[in-house]
């Protein structure tokens, strides 16, 4: 249902249920337990992607309509938990989109800080409403952190679904990458956020994200980079580099 591998510090989370990784009851539920564990774990990042000719299609429709009101009730907490648990990581998060991340797909891949799609058949796109079903809370914070609260709303009243290209123009995501160099870009770009001290990373994911600033706890961290070195070896590294002729 999920295979986790850890690469160079970084763990990969790769969906691999059924052949578009639909998420029902059971795939929610595993992709938040993961992802709560690897916020607490010895990783420095995650990836996540997915397997086979799509990154995640979105809702399991048939299970919806097969268990009826008695699994909706059941399923919705899921789905925010699931949701939840990658928008609230508080390492960096990169999503690799291998193919087509549809609906609930595409809210997982704009929970993360940084999304690369492949180039191919694959799209991206909220279509919830025209399926009839409005979003819920969680959904439509993301949509909003991810796309401004004008580009959600076109995105989620527009309903369509893109490619690569377009996905890249309108915000959906970050990265375009060949196929075969999607999972590399990924952990490049995982590798890269990683080098951000990890509590000041993690701290100011909560302030972009709206929450309620604590500046003590801004203040303490200022007072940590000036003396535990971090400072001094940016300065190093940027500052001495400059100054060499």
């Amino acid at each position: 249902m999920i295979e986790l591998e850890v690469i160079d510090g970084i763990g990969v989370v790769r969906l691999a249920h059924g052949k578009v990784n639909a998420l029902d009851l059971e795939l929610c539920q595993a992709i938040e337990a993961t992802l709560r564990d690897l916020d607490t774990g010895g990783v420095r990042a995650v990836v996540l992607t997915g397997s086979g000719r799509a990154f995640s299609a979105g809702v399991d429709l048939e299970r919806i309509v097969g268990g009826g009101a008695g699994y909706v009730a059941k399923y919705l907490p899921a789905l925010n938990g699931a949701f939840r648990a990658v928008f609230d990581l508080g390492k960096p998060a990169v999503a690799a989109i291998n193919g087509h991340a549809i609906a609930g797909g595409c809210v997982l891949a704009a929970a993360c800080d940084h999304r690369v799609m492949a180039t191919g058949p694959g799209t991206i796109g909220v279509p919830e409403l025209l399926v009839g079903v409005p979003f819920p809370e969680v959904a439509l914070e993301i949509m909003r952190y991810t796309l401004g609260p004008v580009g959600a709303r076109r995105a989620i009243l527009d309903g369509r679904n893109h490619p690569a290209a377009d996905a890249l123009a309108l915000g959906f995501v970050d990265e375009v990458a060949e196929p075969g160099d999607l999972l590399d870009r990924a952990l490049s770009a995982a590798d890269r956020l990683a080098e951000i001290p990890a509590d000041t990373f993690r701290h100011t994911k909560g302030q972009l994200r709206g929450e309620a600033a604590d500046e003590r706890e801004t203040l303490r961290l200022w007072r940590t980079a000036a003396a535990d070195g971090r400072i001094e070896s940016f300065m190093a590294r940027t500052v001495t580099s400059r100054r060499r002729p």
